[in-house]
């Protein structure tokens, strides 16, 4: 008899570990220090650790837990299953060798591109199809993580990324006559024999994500969309035998889609109704309750998987009444990859933010505190709804959350639109800075190695002083000085070797930011990065970062370039307040950021780069929505900069940002320099820089540094030509994709050789052919 889907349940978990025992697994198997064998061993540990603590904490129904783990990545795990990218593997297993070339590169073929996943921090590799791409099933590893489980005595749901989605994510491959969503029938025909082989397996439950149907996604219109999905999931359910389909459609609200959806024969359905996406989507519960069918069991996803905040409980529960529904249950908004594994870890917050919040393991509680109550009663869970009552109450109370002073300044600023004066202006102003043509440069951080770490840490436990420790960071700032006049870099940086992370270290220099010891989430892969928690009211109580910019500057004769990180990338990466809009949050920040700025300037740092990767990341999925966040995101990063001098230059950097998708927002920036990661799509961002007619200075990353791998000087040669066919040789940087902190000495000492001497040889081509044409001018013929 097939199970009933549990009543209390989540989307997905957290998979690098609670103490990142997979970044360990990850990073040992790739040095070489485990075999293959060994790594098997350590993640077969890991989930089925993951496992028994789900049960434990009330997740013991048939299939409330998802089995949602990956090495690397869900897109790329997908992609493999389906046979979007072609696998040689036969095995158990994705073949390890194939699938980390797929996922980082080798020393010959580079890695697949990765982009942001929806609106979040999480980073996804990009498939590409051609049009010889044929389709094929690999369940392999599906049933083996089923078996696997029931061995350790649980029945878990396997989770595939739905066809939708993983098609409107994947790109057309160079050449490509069809877009990928024309190839939606033959890829369902792949999804049916997989659920076909669960079945046979004995597989009660599938769980396929399609957060792609509550986003605009281009060049496909809502109602296509739509279509596109009751068309896919009637096929699906038409399947002869299969397991039941539960399809989640997380991080927002249906739309277009959800009559059709709801009614194509699925059995299950999630949706996102949290607080935050209630407040986007007012009528999304009154239109859930009236279009979903009685006999699709209607998943809530009520607990947000995305912020730490403890539920308001009894609002929850409220709203679940409000769908009027015999069959429901209670989940979380979205998978909670996006949050930190337990708060029980961490022991120096402080008591009462600590008593403020929920991260994965807290909300597991949450779901099933809301679904006793649902099926028993309230009282059922008592000491979870005072818990959340005591938490809502001393937040709302606590005297840390507001400053009156940082209130009035934010009001004061509220009219300012942070311009500075026009760019031809500021171009001539900085003249004086002598930056040389084609400059080169890096993003700001250097490697941190594991001298550098262990200094910080013995700063943090008090195992050095504060004399020690400034000793030790300056010496490794002279280092990494003198490396970048040894490879001749125009423009210099300090490394950043005080700073555990870019916005991290922001957080813990600025009042209303908390930090925690263990909060880790996963950004990509191995790397792992630790949230701040915004909580109140922002401002700078010191200067942050002068004191390194000013000492660099003492150490060399060339231009040095400080370090910030940008107010809207500052609340992207942390955990953000839900008791105010955002916008007031962006510009304290801001003003915060705009004291270090001019006491950058007055320290005589000519140069000054604001950070802001993560502009196009808290971009709305609707179009509709996104009108508003950048209004006020280009404002707050304008006003970082607003009171500073013409003869500052002032530049920016952005990740993953589908340049073309928001170049509006970015021109807007009206920052002197851009600098935007481009290796990985071989300069495809720079057609959308010649179409708009970007008239600042532009620096396309030349070298991916999200993989080990070094270009060479003929590859960098390539993409600084191909970047100087769209701007000219005055407006053009050379410089990597990102930072280098996660990169060791020597690729990035070989790497950056190699981006000099590309610099160099495109130098010595161009000033080659001036002086052909200055010799054909001079024979009467026109100069090319």
């Amino acid at each position: 008899m097939t199970a009933p889907f549990p009543t209390a349940t989540i989307t997905g978990y957290p998979r690098i570990g609670a103490r990142r025992e997979l970044k360990r697994a990850l990073e040992s198997f790739w040095s070489g220090r485990i075999d293959a064998d060994d790594f098997s061993r350590s993640v077969h540990t890991l989930r089925i650790e993951t496992y028994h603590r789900l049960a434990g904490l009330g997740l013991r129904e048939d299939y409330a837990i998802p089995a949602s783990y990956s090495h690397y990545d869900h897109v790329l795990d997908t992609a493999l299953t389906v046979g979007l990218i072609p696998s040689s593997s036969t095995g158990s297993d994705f073949d390890l060798t194939e699938y980390f070339a797929l996922a980082r590169g080798t020393a010959s073929t580079p890695p697949l591109e990765m982009t942001k996943w929806f609106d979040t921090n999480y980073h996804y590799l990009v498939p590409e199809l051609a049009d010889d791409t044929a389709f094929t099933a690999h369940p392999q590893h599906l049933l083996a993580l089923v078996a696997e489980a029931e061995a350790a005595g649980h029945r878990v749901r396997p989770v595939l990324v739905g066809p939708l989605t993983l098609l409107a994510l994947t790109k057309p491959a160079p050449g490509t006559t069809t877009r990928p969503l024309d190839r939606l029938d033959e890829l369902t025909a792949v999804y049916r024999e997989i659920i076909g082989s669960l079945a046979v397996a004995g597989v009660d439950w599938i769980q396929f994500d399609e957060p792609a149907l509550v986003a605009d996604i281009p060049g496909t219109s809502d109602e296509e969309l739509a279509e596109a999905a009751r068309h896919t999931y009637s096929a699906l359910s038409a399947t002869e035998v299969r397991p039941r389909l539960f399809v989640t459609a997380p991080y927002g609200s249906l739309r277009a889609g959800l009559n059709g959806l709801a009614g194509s024969g699925i059995d299950a359905l999630g949706v996102d109704i949290s607080s935050a996406t209630r407040a986007v989507d007012p009528q999304y519960v009154q239109r859930l309750r009236t279009q979903v069918p009685d006999h699709v069991r209607l998943v809530a996803g009520i607990i947000d998987g995305r912020n730490i905040w403890a539920d308001d409980l009894r609002t929850s529960l409220d709203v679940l009444r409000e769908l009027n529904r015999e069959t429901v249950s209670v989940s979380t908004s979205t998978s909670l990859l996006h949050v930190p594994y337990t708060v029980e870890q961490e022991t120096a917050l402080p008591v009462d933010v600590a008593s403020w919040l929920s991260f994965a393991e807290e909300k597991v509680t949450e779901v099933e505190a809301l679904a006793a109550a649902i099926t028993e009663a309230p009282e059922a869970r008592a000491a979870a709804f005072e818990r959340a009552d005591r938490a809502r109450r001393t937040r709302s109370e606590s005297a840390r959350v507001h400053n009156d002073a940082v209130l009035a300044r934010t009001e004061a600023a509220a009219a300012h639109t942070g311009f500075r004066t026009d760019f031809a202006t500021r171009h001539a102003a900085q003249q004086t800075l002598g930056i040389p043509e084609l400059p080169t440069t890096t993003i700001g951080s250097f490697p941190q190695t594991p001298e550098v770490r262990r200094a910080r840490a013995d700063h943090r436990s008090g195992r050095i002083d504060d004399t020690d420790y400034t000793a030790l960071m300056k010496d490794e700032i002279d280092r990494v000085v003198g490396l970048q006049e040894e490879l001749g870099l125009d423009v210099v940086v300090h490394g950043e070797p005080e700073r555990n992370d870019m916005v991290q270290y922001f957080a813990e220099n600025l009042d209303g930011f908390a930090t925690t010891d263990n909060g880790w989430v996963q950004s990509y892969g191995s790397r792992c990065t630790r949230p701040p928690i915004l909580f109140g009211d922002v401002s700078r109580p010191n200067p942050i970062t002068v004191e390194w910019s000013a000492y660099t500057a003492q150490q060399t004769s060339r231009t040095v370039k400080g370090m910030l990180t940008g107010p809207v990338t500052i609340l992207a990466w942390s955990f953000v307040r839900d008791d105010v809009p955002l916008r007031e949050s962006a510009d304290q920040i801001a003003l915060a950021l705009a004291d270090e700025v001019l006491d950058l300037e007055a320290a005589g740092i000519g140069v000054i780069q604001v950070d802001e990767p993560a502009l196009r990341e808290l971009l709305p999925l609707r179009e509709s929505d996104r009108a508003d966040y950048l209004d006020w995101s280009v404002r707050s990063f304008r006003l970082v900069a607003a009171q500073v001098s013409p003869r500052t230059q002032i530049h920016t950097h952005l990740c993953y940002s589908e340049f073309g998708e928001i170049i509006d927002a970015i021109n807007a920036l009206d920052a002197d320099v851009t600098s935007i990661e481009a290796a990985r799509s071989r300069m495809e961002v720079l057609d959308d820089i010649a179409e708009y007619g970007f008239e600042r200075e532009i620096g396309p990353g030349v070298y991916d540094i999200h993989s080990p791998r070094v270009p060479a000087v003929p590859e960098l040669v390539e993409l600084i030509e191909a970047a100087l066919r769209h701007v000219p040789a005055d407006r053009l940087w050379i410089n990597p994709d990102c930072g280098l902190k996660t990169r060791g000495y020597p690729e990035v000492r070989a790497a950056l050789a190699n981006l000099v001497a590309a610099r160099d040889e495109v130098l010595t081509t161009r000033a080659d052919r001036g002086r052909g044409d200055h010799a054909l001018v001079g024979a009467g013929q026109p100069p090319r």
